[in-house]
């Protein structure tokens, strides 16, 4: 039996510096669940972050996008996953992916960082296990460019390529709170 997600964590940086930049399509991507879902965000200092309740194909669902800026991602995670005892098969992470092209989106479980420091934060703390979202900003190509570029907004076209992805990946996320990952990842994977 496939495991049922219950919690979303968005990756992204807190602040109005921040809202339009790469290194955030984690919390775009929760903040137009929530707008599908009908939830509403609201600061929780217990959980390091804001948190919303929705319900997703009939599974309540909890939305948290952490506001401890990346590097800490995995203490705002780990506070509320411990609070509601939510294993981390049961996680998802949404998070801007270097190693994708813009405008692609794919879903995995587990596997390494990548050097992403939210994913690093999270596997440190809680393990690899977890599902991931991986929304594609695609690279600047020099590693030592890779900070500019996450903390910088897209193009235009990259940001409709970008919206786009999260669109695609809305469109499967019902089977991925369901369980349903093979059917979420091949109809999602084949965009």
């Amino acid at each position: 039996m496939s495991q049922s997600i219950k919690l979303i964590v968005g990756l992204g940086n807190p602040g109005n510096e921040y809202v339009d930049t790469r290194h955030n399509v984690g919390f775009w991507f929760l903040d137009e669940l929530a707008k599908m879902y009908h939830g509403h965000f609201k600061k929780d200092k217990k959980f390091h972050g804001d948190t919303a309740r929705v319900n997703i194909h009939a599974n309540e669902v909890w939305l948290l996008k952490p506001d401890t800026f990346m590097n800490l991602s995995g203490q705002s995670l780990q506070a509320l996953a411990q609070f509601y005892k939510i294993k981390l098969e049961n996680i998802l992470v949404v998070h801007d992916e270097l190693d994708l092209e813009v405008g692609i989106a794919r879903l995995k479980k587990g596997g390494g960082h990548g050097g992403h420091n939210g994913l690093r934060d999270i596997s440190t703390r809680m393990g690899k296990d977890f599902w991931r979202l991986r929304l594609g900003i695609g690279h600047p190509g020099d590693k030592s460019k890779v900070s500019g570029y996450v903390l910088n907004k897209p193009s235009k076209d990259e940001r409709i390529s970008i919206e786009r992805a999260i669109d695609n990946a809305t469109r499967v996320i019902d089977d991925v709170v369901a369980g349903e990952t093979q059917k979420a990842m091949h109809r999602l994977h084949s965009n």
